[in-house]
């Protein structure tokens, strides 16, 4: 009886171990199964980005990042980078060996050459658009015949880089312009973002250096240094990616997929929140995401009034290195869309709708400021202006968004030839 009870215990103990056994068998299987599934599934990831990786360098695709972070001026453009910049417009875009959106330059200046630095922000650098196309590529072609050249050659060389404001040019050409021995200084200003681009108050971000007065003496003030996203982008993971980047066409896409939508969706944002047309219904022409209407009209206030004088301030301080350094300097203002936009009645509509009462108060302020510094200065967008009446051309934008945004190739055309025709005339090259 007792050895019964033992035996049928032992049979129990024994089937509940070959069912532990067999449970831990399926569970094994169904184990390998799923890992089998996301190796799989891995696998095809792998395959899926290399052969997209072989497709986009097959066809060419590049979209690199363009930028690098600068210890002095925040920002500037990545030496050697090329690829193709579609965000406005459309254009294969080179960056040489010292970081300019320009061919390879000297540091030495060649014999019997005159040499134009050129400075300025997106509308100098001009990724919208071919190198040859840009305003200043024009005009040095322009300038060839000038006969107050004397039989010298014309050289000029581009260090603008987008966003930025006079201060960062200031610091451009305190650091880097004069290596080029250059015999003119062209300050390129964007009359509606840079002067607000001088002001932190008004340009709201903290990664950029800025001029300001202390005791009455305008001073750097370079604090972004100390910065967390200034540090956390210098810092190893940060260059990894980087690397990563710039090494994976696939990456690039996805990158420039997500700033396309970033920017469509900021546009439309902004269109929709802007003053709508009575007749359309839709947003009024000549409104621009970003575009500070502020600057088309005089303020007094005190934040405005200091980045006007920081503006007039480092103006004076360009004039003043360029003096030292036996060079001419010359402002050049620039246009807005709105400013230049061939239909009389869309330019009343904006004017109306913001109170405006003078499209060209900003420039007409560079030009005082330009007179009380005895600066030389171009003024373009009334000309400009009178181009597009005359020949009912739009000068800025692209595509279905023509009108507004940055010149196109037309527009670097016109202002160019402008450009050239006031520099061989006005004796700034003799």
């Amino acid at each position: 009886m007792f050895s019964e009870r033992v035996e049928t215990l032992t049979a129990q103990i024994d089937d509940g171990h070959q069912a532990s056994i067999n449970s831990s068998t399926k569970r094994q299987t169904r184990l390998r199964r799923v890992l089998n599934r996301l190796g799989l599934i891995v696998f095809g990831v792998l395959v899926g980005a290399g052969a997209a990786e072989i497709g986009l360098r097959i066809v060419g695709f590049s979209y690199p990042q363009f930028y690098e972070i600068d210890s002095s001026l925040g920002y500037s453009l990545r030496p050697n980078i090329e690829g193709w910049y579609r965000k406005e417009g459309v254009s294969y875009v080179r960056i040489n060996s010292d970081g300019l959106r320009d061919r390879e330059h000297s540091k030495s200046k060649p014999a019997d050459t005159v040499r134009v630095a050129v400075l300025g922000d997106s509308y100098s650098e001009a990724m919208h658009v071919e190198m040859d196309q840009i305003f200043w590529k024009v005009a040095e072609k322009n300038l060839q015949n000038c006969p107050n050249l004397g039989g010298k050659k014309i050289e000029v060389i581009n260090f603008g880089v987008s966003g930025y404001g006079t201060a960062q040019e200031f610091l451009m050409l305190h650091q880097r312009v004069w290596q080029y021995s250059p015999d003119v200084v062209l300050l390129a200003v964007t009359t509606n973002n840079d002067v607000t681009d001088n002001s932190r108050a008004l340009r709201k971000t903290n990664d950029i250096p800025y001029f300001v007065y202390t005791d009455g003496r305008l001073t750097l003030d370079d604090s972004f240094k100390e910065t967390k996203t200034f540090q956390m982008r210098q810092s190893a993971p940060s260059r990894l990616v980087s690397w990563i980047q710039d090494h994976s066409r696939l990456i690039q896409l996805i990158n420039s997929a997500n700033r396309s939508f970033k920017y469509w969706m900021a546009a439309r944002k902004a269109r929709s929140a802007a003053p709508k047309s009575a007749e359309t219904k839709g947003p009024m022409l000549g409104d621009e995401p970003g575009i500070e209407n502020a600057v088309y009209q005089q303020r007094n206030d005190p934040v405005w009034n200091d980045a006007w004088r920081v503006t007039e301030g480092l103006i004076a301080r360009m004039r003043d290195e360029a003096t030292s350094r036996n060079a001419r300097f010359v402002v050049v203002t620039l246009s807005q869309g709105i400013q230049v936009y061939p239909d009389p009645k869309v330019r009343q509509n904006f004017t109306d709708r913001y109170g405006i009462s003078d499209l060209f108060y900003p420039d007409h302020q560079f030009e005082r400021i330009c007179e009380r510094q005895h600066v030389p200065a171009i003024i373009l967008a009334p000309r400009l202006l009178d181009y597009a009446e005359r020949n009912k051309a739009y000068l800025h934008g692209f595509g279905s968004d023509i009108g507004n945004g940055h010149w196109n190739q037309l527009g670097h055309r016109i202002a160019g030839e402008l450009i050239a025709r006031d520099l061989c005339t006005g004796g700034v090259l003799k």
